[in-house]
């Protein structure tokens, strides 16, 4: 049924059938039970996908039936949660049959059973039915009120029990309280029923009981209950009493366009022209006849100011059931109770008015409107409303609320366009239109700018462009669709109108910033508007309190001003041809009344280089109040207007700078560089970076002087990852700005004098592992290292490729492989996309690669833009092939080290089963596998009690020797390898108390025990040090894996203690007191002949009396 949900009514021609087929088994007496609940849960579905009113008539109605369903019924049980959709179905399936035209009396026969008790007549069984399943929890109580509306309205049973069923359900809704789940359910099922009734039954027999329903309904304050349902259910209620207290008659007075079908209008237009004037005489007539008949009850009062109450509840399914029962019970008042109405409900309309409210009157209008009960006359106050309504936005905390108030004032629009003749709309068209568009482009919310995309003058070229799916990207609406729609000259002033009253103010910044890149692109079109009016409106908007409307009224004026200078560039104009005086004067101004990153745009177009070169300063300055998300965009915004300053004012036309303020800006930026505070050091940073080249020259050496000191760690600024981040991007812009010349002077150009103190401060940055609070904050850094080494080096191939050393080019590699093997994926595909770049670089190509060709053969050119690095599947299996290439076995290794003996599962897995495949490649090639194991033991001792390499390399030691990767050397005794290794890890865990540490080191120790000599009894030895380690856990973890090394290792112990030796180690609870632990450990000792470890004494030292100490000793 799934591919039927969006068009259901596809399958009406096959419903009949289904069901026919699905009764067949109901109604057989030989199907068991679970088959039968399954025939009425298919039932169910069918009728979920199309509707029960579609389904119910198609219900057999036979007299037949009757028994037989109620029989079913009784049999069930109303709790059971299994079976709701069996009773479901049967409850619609009763309210058809009872519909039958008998008296349900004529069914009873004698009322006496065989027994002699007396049998309940049928017309009651139904109504205990329907009372049961009324105050159930489940869909049966919906089912159950809709056989109320059918069996209560039969002329028999109304007779005889509708004023007792009516008195019973006012008893339970004033006896429930909707605070409690089981009130809530109760009053559920009343307000079903009741709902149901007066919807179903007939206005006389209903209207004795509307006023006291109406009245025990007041009583019962639905409209304060937290349950949104029972308000809904409330709201459809009162509109029915309402609809049941007036007669059911069409307004007379409403406005006609004409018949919903266009060929029925067509046809009837040459006769309705001909009787227009005799039928309008007779129908004023017969309206002011009508409307003297009968007096509207006074409780219809009571009934619109509830419907006008519910216009502004809290949830838009009881805001609509209200907005209709509006619409329909006007339609039946008189001319001015129905222009009252109006009134009423535009005064939902007012900023002291909620969200809610508004949204509940557009729809309230919508419904007036489709129906013809807004006169023309009321156009002219609704049209304002409207337009209101659709740039309707309240800031509510961080976001705003409004876009569902937008969009029901687009189905104003619709139900408008199809109530009204195109002659009643004409004075109002323009504004509709503009608006209408101006949503269709403008709005924040993707709904809301495909509800306003309609029919407006233009509308076939605007639609072409702005259709449902155009809209959609938000950024194609403000920069693209605009642009074409603002061409058509009705639309231009309303646009930017609209983009400078209620865009660049607006709440969310990027809305203010696409609004204002929009007047970028839309001034063209209007120049002279955006220069004598937009401007002079801007500027005090520019310097004004709201926070919000400054920052959008300076981007504004940058934005402008800029589109106005390039045109009139491109008219051989002057920059200034399109100013006034005083704009002119406002643009440099603004910068001596705001300090905030967003005017630093105006630098590329307009400046006063004092003012705004204080103003950059501050702003780089500054930026540790900023927050973090912001900073970065005021940084870049600094920068790149600290260069388009320089270039525009600080170069004389030599093309030379002034000294003296080029010894002023260079040396105040270079001392900045040693400030205390993080974020200023990155500022000036990259502004040194921005620095033109004729600011440089000269000073070449001090800057990069400057920029090293930044990159290097000292205790105090340990964790300022992201200055030196900063300062080597710098040093790689610094570089591509002075250019290259290898004979040239290392103040003015990147030369052999000053090359190689560029690449050392690089390299540097490729080893910083920093880590705080926020993680692998070193690993910005790496990142920027490995940025810069690419750009300097391509920089340099290109030009002097003479300077690059062998040895720099080789380290350059050899720690981009080892960053490419490592396991954090963003810095393993940075560091394989550069490895790649440099190694497949040919304009010219990169000198002194090492294993150049093997490099090509291991990655293809062909594979560069395919390699997937961050798929651990794809980068390991390459990576690891690198091991066989010795200039790259050690950082490969190292890379290696740290992701095999990682937490990440994937990772851990790719990276490990590679070094796996490598390893079982070099089992038959002793060298290679002595050359691995030299580069290893190298690893390890360089980084000993370095905890970020040491662990993961003994978790890999532990995988490497339990998968046998060393077994040649397992039949040579005291082999240098294990002997080494050993050594290492003793002095590893040495005074640790590193738990993971000693966990791994614990497996390794265990591996080792397969190597023969004297090693044996120094394994031995350190592992029964471990059984009594202070750390239960480990003492236990040394147990377990002791224990899983004698199964696996049998040899290494006599066969005779073999098994007295497992009990100890198995029995032994070792976390218990170490005194009784170091008992057991001891006697294994014994049992297998390794001498005990000894207590250590603590030495306490103290000074004979009279001398001077220095320890303080008491």
């Amino acid at each position: 049924m799934d591919k039927y949900q969006e068009q259901p009514h596809l399958l009406d021609r096959h419903l009949e059938g289904m069901m026919n087929s699905l009764l067949e088994i109901v109604r057989d007496s030989g199907s068991p039970p679970p088959l039968v609940h399954l025939a009425f849960k298919f039932l169910y579905i069918i009728t979920k996908v199309r509707g029960y009113k579609r389904f119910l008539p198609l219900f057999p109605h036979e007299v037949r039936d009757l028994q037989p369903v109620l029989d079913m019924l009784a049999k069930q049980n109303p709790r059971d949660t299994e079976t709701w959709e069996t009773r479901y179905m049967l409850l619609l399936w009763l309210s058809m049959i009872c519909l039958i035209p008998f008296d349900l009396a004529r069914f009873d026969g004698n009322l006496v059973s065989v027994e002699g008790q007396a049998r309940q007549p049928t017309m009651d069984r139904i109504l205990e039915i329907a009372k049961c399943y009324l105050v159930v929890s489940d869909k049966a109580r919906d089912a159950a009120a809709v056989l109320v509306s059918k069996f209560i309205v039969r002329p028999d049973v109304r007779q005889s029990r509708m004023a007792d069923f009516l008195d019973w359900v006012l008893s339970m809704l004033s006896k429930s309280s909707s605070q409690t789940m089981e009130g809530t359910v109760i009053v559920n099922g009343m307000l079903q029923a009741l709902a149901q009734l007066f919807k179903h039954g007939k206005r006389e027999d209903c209207l004795p009981y509307a006023a006291t329903v109406l009245e025990c309904l007041d009583n019962c304050k639905l409209s304060e209950s937290n349950q949104m349902v029972l308000r809904k259910l409330g709201m459809k209620l009162v509109q029915r009493l309402g609809l049941t207290f007036v007669k059911p008659k069409v307004a007379k007075w409403r406005y006609q366009r004409g018949r919903r079908s266009l060929a029925a209008n067509l046809q009837a237009q040459g006769a309705a022209v001909q009787n227009q004037k005799r039928e309008a005489a007779a129908a004023a007539a017969a309206e002011a006849d009508d409307d003297e008949e009968y007096d509207i009850p006074g409780e219809i009062e009571n009934v619109v100011e509830q419907l006008l109450v519910g216009l502004k509840d809290k949830d838009t399914i009881v805001r609509w059931s209200a907005a209709k029962g509006i619409g329909r019970i006007t339609g039946r008042l008189p001319k001015e109770l129905a222009d009252d109405v109006i009134g009423s409900l535009l005064d939902c309309f007012s900023f002291q008015e909620t969200d809610n409210a508004w949204h509940g009157g557009c729809l309230a209008l919508a419904e007036l409107g489709r129906r013809g009960l807004l006169l023309p006359s009321r156009i002219s106050d609704v049209v304002p409303v409207m337009l209101k309504a659709l740039t309707y936005d309240e800031k509510r905390g961080a976001c705003s609320v409004g876009s569902n108030v937008r969009d029901a004032a687009c189905y104003v629009c619709w139900a408008f366009a199809r109530a009204y003749e195109p002659s009643e709309l004409i004075p109002f068209i323009s504004h509709i239109s503009s608006a209408l568009v101006i949503a269709a482009v403008f709005d924040r919310d993707v709904n809301c700018r495909r509800a306003a995309s309609g029919t407006f003058p233009h509308g076939i070229d605007i639609l072409t462009a702005a259709d449902y799916f155009a809209v959609g990207n938000r950024v194609n609406c403000y920069l693209t669709i605009s642009v074409y729609i603002a061409g058509f000259p009705e639309y231009t002033q309303p646009m930017i109108d609209h983009l400078i009253n209620m865009k660049i103010n607006h709440w969310d910044s990027v809305i203010r910033e696409l609004a204002t890149k929009a007047l970028h692109n839309i001034t063209p079109q209007a120049p002279e508007y955006m220069a004598n009016v937009v401007l002079p409106r801007l500027l005090p908007l520019s310097v004004g309190s709201d926070l919000h409307t400054r920052h959008g009224a300076i981007l504004a004026c940058a934005e402008i001003t800029h589109a106005l200078c390039k045109l009139a560039q491109e008219n051989n104009r002057s920059v200034t041809y399109y100013f006034s005086e005083k704009s002119l004067e406002g643009l440099k101004q603004i910068h001596q009344e705001v300090c905030s990153h967003k005017p630093l745009k105006l630098f590329m177009f307009l400046a006063v280089p004092g003012g705004w070169q204080w103003l950059i300063n501050d702003s780089l300055r500054h930026l540790t109040l900023v927050s973090s998300g912001a900073r970065q965009h005021i940084k870049e915004s600094a920068v790149s207007a600290l260069a388009a300053l320089c270039n525009e004012f600080y170069i004389n036309e030599r093309g030379e700078a002034d000294p003296a303020l080029q010894d002023e800006l260079v040396t105040q930026y270079v001392s900045e560089l040693q400030n205390s505070e993080e974020m200023i050091r990155c500022g000036f940073s990259r502004a040194l970076g921005a620095l033109p080249r004729f600011l440089l020259k000269g000073r070449l050496q001090q800057v990069l002087e400057g920029l090293k000191k930044v990159t290097v760690i000292s205790p105090e600024d340990v964790s300022f990852a992201e200055s030196r981040r900063d300062a080597l991007i710098a040093i790689a812009k610094v570089c591509q700005t002075v250019g290259v010349k290898g004979d040239g002077s290392q103040q003015e150009y990147v030369c052999r004098e000053n090359v190689d103190q560029i690449y050392a401060t690089l390299l540097t940055g490729v080893t910083d592992y920093t880590t705080d609070s926020r993680g692998d904050v070193g690993g910005w850094v790496r990142e920027a290292a490995m940025t810069s080494l690419m750009e300097v080096t391509l920089l340099l191939v290109q030009k002097e490729a003479e300077l690059i050393h062998a040895n720099v080019c080789k380290q350059i590699m050899c720690w981009l492989a080892q960053q490419s093997a490592e396991k954090i994926d963003k810095f393993r595909a940075h560091a394989g996309s550069v490895f790649l770049t440099l190694l497949h670089f040919d304009h010219p190509p990169v000198p002194h690669i090492p294993h150049r060709e093997e490099l090509e053969r291991i990655f293809p050119r062909w594979e560069k833009e395919t390699l997937n690095w961050n798929a651990a599947s794809e980068a390991f299996p390459r990576i690891t092939q690198l091991l066989g290439l010795p200039a790259y076995q050690y950082h490969v290794l190292l890379g290696l080290s740290v992701s095999v003996g990682g937490l990440t599962e994937t990772t851990l897995r790719y990276s490990a089963q590679s070094l796996f495949d490598y390893m079982k490649k070099i089992q038959t090639d002793p060298s290679a596998l002595e050359g691995f194991c030299e580069t290893l033991l190298k690893v390890f001792e360089d980084n000993l009690r370095n905890d970020r390499v040491s662990v993961p390399l003994l978790t890999m030691l532990d995988q490497l020797l339990a998968n046998g990767c060393f077994d040649m050397f397992t039949e040579q005794e005291n082999h240098p390898f294990p002997v080494k290794l050993f050594t290492l890890c003793k002095e590893e865990i040495k005074r640790s108390k590193d738990i993971r540490k000693l966990r791994s080191s614990i497996g390794v120790f265990c591996g080792l025990i397969q190597f023969q000599g004297d090693m044996r009894e120094k394994v031995f030895f350190q592992l029964f040090l471990l059984l009594c380690h202070p750390f239960p856990i480990i003492r236990k973890t040394t147990a377990s894996q002791v224990y899983e090394m004698l199964l696996t290792y049998s040899d290494v112990v006599d066969p005779a203690v073999m098994e007295q030796a497992m009990a100890i180690l198995s029995d032994t609870n070792w976390e218990a007191e170490l005194p009784v632990v170091r008992e057991r450990r001891n006697g294994l000792c014994d049992l297998l002949k390794v001498p005990r470890p000894q207590l250590v004494a603590k030495v306490r030292w103290e000074c004979a009396p009279g001398v001077l100490c220095s320890w303080r000793c008491p």
